[in-house]
């Protein structure tokens, strides 16, 4: 009983300072010299919040650019995959959906990212060649000229990782507000 005391106020202390304190520390460091990403990304459109420039959203319409497939359905609650092996039927029945809902052909392959889903199911980001396969559905989806189209992605296109990575992706929500943009 004599250590009772003494340990709930070393509880306390360590408490205070490893929760409270650094907590505290690392979210003002964070507000003060990145606010947007300490506050998730939060992408604003015509004064409402639209989503996170970090996590996917599903957009199934014919006018909007698709992201990867999600094992997780686009929940940003609970990332993950699906921890299928590639010789799951289930893996394969969905990959032979998405590959006929971009109908794809041997003569037209579907880039690797529009059929296979991250690692966290929620990439918000597709491969450049992935957007350019999609962009004539979606010009012919919106009475856009393809090249106009086409310009967009290009704009949106990024090199993440630079020379590390020098593959350019885009973040399907950023390019599907630019054409809702450029629609008005």
């Amino acid at each position: 009983m004599q250590y009772l005391l003494p340990s709930l106020r070393l509880w306390l202390v360590t408490f205070l300072v490893c929760v409270i304190g650094y907590t505290a520390l690392v979210l003002g460091f964070a507000q003060a010299v990145v606010p947007f990403q300490a506050n998730g990304s939060i992408i604003v459109a015509d004064g409402r919040a639209v989503g996170s420039q970090l996590i996917a959203q599903d957009f199934t319409g014919p006018r909007y650019f698709w992201p990867r497939p999600s094992a997780v359905d686009y929940n940003g609650m609970g990332a993950g995959g699906s921890n299928k092996s590639p010789t799951s039927p289930g893996l394969t029945e969905r990959a032979e959906q998405t590959v006929a809902r971009y109908g794809a052909t041997a003569d037209n392959p579907i880039p690797a990212d529009l059929v296979a889903a991250s690692g966290g199911g929620l990439d918000p980001h597709i491969s450049l060649a992935g957007a350019l396969y999609q962009a004539g559905r979606v010009a012919t989806a919106r009475g856009l000229p393809a090249a106009e189209v086409k310009r967009l992605i290009e704009a949106k296109a990024i090199s993440a990782a630079g020379s590390f990575a020098p593959e350019r992706i885009i973040n399907v929500l950023e390019l599907n507000l630019a054409l809702d943009q450029l629609a008005q």
